[in-house]
C-alpha cells in the first residue's frame, strides 16, 4: 500500500509517496522535468518488496509547493532536506532525466549521504543547442514557470557540475535508453566514465526506459542494489519488440527536456 504524505522542508512544502517494509533500506526515487512522484508506479511495487520506497514530488511539481523560485540546486537542496528531516542517513537514489541531475548534484555534494546512485537516461551537464518549449495544452500537473527556469540550467549547466562528477563516491548504475532517446548516448557513455567506477547498461527502450521496459529496468536496477560491486548484465528489447517503444500518452518528460 502506498502512503501520501507531505513534509515541509524548509521553504517548500514536499509531497512523497512511501511504500515498502518500515525496517528495509531506504531508497529515493527522482522523477523528471514534468513528472511527480506517480511517474514510478510501474516500478514501484516491485522495488518495495525490499526496500523502504520514498517517491517525492520535487519543488514546483505535483502536489508539492510550486514558489515560484527554482533552481537545480534548490532541489538537491530540498532532498537534502528531506533525508535530514526524516533522520535518513545514508540512502540509495535513483533519478530520471532532470531528476537525475538532481540526484547526481546530491552525490557530489554531499557523497556521504548516496550509497548507491542510479542515473536513468541522464544528459551529460555540457552545453546544448538552447530551444524553447512550448507550453502544453490545458490543465498542467507543475508550474510552466518552473520549466521555464529549468530549462536553460539543463541547456547550459554550470560547468562544475562536470568537474565534480569524480567526487562521487556512490556506487553509480547509469541506464542509457539507445538510439531512440532524444538524449545524446555519447554522453550519457561518458557520464559514465567521468563517475569513478561507474557501470553503463543500454536498455535500448527510448528515454522513457522504466515506462517502456519497466522488466527490464527492475532487473538491472535490482541486480544493481542488491549484488553491489558486481557488474550488471546488459539488457535487449523485449521479444516480439522491434523500433522505438512507444511512450504513454500525456507524458511531458522528452518534450520538456529537449
Amino acid at each position: 500500500m502506498v502512503d501520501q504524505r507531505f513534509l515541509d522542508v524548509g521553504e517548500v512544502r514536499l509531497a512523497y509517496q512511501l511504500s515498502g517494509p518500515s525496517d528495509a533500506p531506504p531508497l529515493v526515487l527522482l522523477h523528471a522535468l514534468g513528472e511527480d512522484a506517480t511517474d514510478w508506479e510501474a516500478v514501484v511495487p516491485a522495488l518495495a518488496r525490499s526496500r523502504r520506497v520514498y517517491t517525492v514530488d520535487l519543488r514546483g511539481h505535483g502536489r508539492s509547493d510550486w514558489p515560484g523560485n527554482y533552481s537545480l540546486e534548490l532541489m538537491q537542496a530540498d532532498v537534502l532536506r528531506f533525508l535530514d528531516a526524516l533522520g535518513l542517513g545514508t540512502v540509495d537514489l535513483i533519478g530520471h532525466s532532470m531528476g537525475g541531475i538532481v540526484a547526481y548534484l546530491l552525490a557530489q555534494n554531499h557523497p556521504q549521504r548516496v550509497s548507491r546512485l542510479v542515473l536513468e537516461d541522464v544528459p551529460l551537464p555540457r552545453p546544448r543547442e538552447p530551444s524553447t518549449p512550448a507550453r502544453p495544452d490545458g490543465t498542467l500537473t507543475f508550474d510552466w514557470e518552473m520549466v521555464l527556469a529549468i530549462r536553460p540550467l539543463i541547456d547550459v549547466p554550470d560547468p562544475s557540475w562536470l568537474e565534480r562528477l569524480g567526487r562521487i563516491t556512490a556506487e553509480t548504475l547509469v541506464l542509457a535508453g539507445g538510439p531512440h532517446s532524444h538524449v545524446p548516448q555519447a554522453g550519457v557513455a561518458e557520464l559514465a566514465r567521468r563517475i569513478p567506477g561507474g557501470q553503463l547498461v543500454t536498455i535500448p527502450a527510448g528515454h522513457l526506459i522504466h515506462h517502456a521496459a519497466p522488466e527490464a529496468f527492475l532487473q538491472a536496477v535490482s541486480a544493481f542494489l542488491d549484488a553491489s560491486g558486481r557488474p550488471v548484465a546488459t539488457h535487449s528489447p523485449p521479444p516480439g519488440v522491434a523500433g522505438p517503444y512507444r511512450t504513454a500518452a500525456g507524458y511531458t518528460d522528452g518534450v520538456m527536456d529537449r
